[in-house]
């Protein structure tokens, strides 16, 4: 009797124990993550990533870096991805873009919905349309009679051709019968460069990208591209309730791998960011810079891509977007 309840003592206390030693074996044994960025160094989607790569590495222990692959609108680093390592050890911080809108627009080497596989929302959240202050407009209804008395002598910046920056921008067009025209940027820092520069007369621009220089004066908040107002630009309107109800283009950065990934590790990472996300310090951050955290589920992910996939390929088709 007494064996008995030793080996019932012994099999228990393995029980417990493997589920700790599998999880630990989930995630690459090097220790090693490359969190790969899609625009330029400084912009939105590099700020967010290097905020939650250092909270990852703190609580893993890992060796985290940001690598920065700009070029064609974020595309060049989702192909990277798609068809690179499969242990686990290179993530990317993809973009609504690259995800949801560029297989609508031009021929990229690589299946979204296939070849990369959903790990959780990052951040969600609206763009702003900002102008140079040299531009004498200064509310939204007159950056909208402006274009509607000059076609075509209005410009605005993206963060690349099929961006949600670009997008927003023609849905703009779409809804208001103007004719502004598209200057496609590598990322949101040359972007801004150009806008302040006056080179470019607007840009749908990311909050962290534009807070600093809307303080400074350099550049004028005009609309919110999102369903309600921001708390850092209480103020300024959305384009909704500017007169074009039903107006809605949000930026959003989330996290996926190659499908190619085992799910196990997968799973893992889903559980680390999501912890990483909800943590308050981090999420006090990415609010600061207009970037509130959207940590989710796998499935979630993969919904929300679907979804908005959806929804930019018939904007897409009915305004006859093409890209050369």
């Amino acid at each position: 009797m007494q064996r008995r309840h030793t080996l019932a003592a012994i099999a228990a206390a393995i029980a417990t124990t493997l589920p700790g030693l599998a999880a630990a074996q989930d995630l690459p044994a090097k220790k090693n993550l490359t969190i790969v960025v899609g625009f330029a160094a400084g912009g939105a989607a590099d700020t967010a990533a290097r905020i939650i790569g250092k909270k990852l590495a703190d609580n893993t222990g890992f060796t985290v870096v940001i690598e920065n692959k700009a070029g064609a609108g974020g595309n060049i680093a989702h192909q990277y991805v798609a068809t690179g390592p499969a242990d686990g050890s290179v993530l990317l911080f993809g973009s609504v873009g690259p995800l949801a809108i560029a297989p609508h627009l031009m021929k990229i080497a690589y299946d979204p919905q296939r070849d990369l596989a959903p790990v959780t929302m990052g951040v969600n959240f609206p763009n702003v349309l900002v102008v140079h202050a040299g531009l004498k407009i200064k509310t939204f209804a007159e950056f909208i009679d402006y274009a509607r008395k000059n076609p075509r002598k209005l410009d605005f910046a993206s963060t690349g051709a099929g961006s949600a920056s670009h997008l927003a921008g023609e849905l703009m067009d779409d809804m208001a019968k103007i004719d502004t025209v598209h200057i496609p940027y590598k990322g949101g820092a040359p972007a801004l460069q150009d806008l302040l520069g006056g080179r470019v007369a607007a840009y749908y621009s990311t909050l962290s990208t534009a807070q600093q220089h809307i303080e400074a004066g350099k550049l004028i908040p005009l609309a919110v591209t999102g369903a309600k107002r921001i708390p850092q630009l209480p103020n300024v309107p959305t384009i909704a309730e500017s007169g074009y109800p039903g107006y809605l283009a949000t930026n959003w950065y989330a996290f996926v791998a190659s499908s190619k990934v085992p799910k196990p590790i997968l799973d893992r990472w889903n559980t680390e960011l999501v912890k990483v996300l909800k943590s308050p310090d981090v999420a006090a951050e990415l609010n600061q810079h207009g970037m509130p955290p959207a940590p989710g589920t796998r499935e979630e992910l993969g919904k929300e891509i679907a979804r908005e996939s959806a929804l930019w390929a018939r904007v897409i088709r009915d305004r006859k977007i093409t890209i050369e």
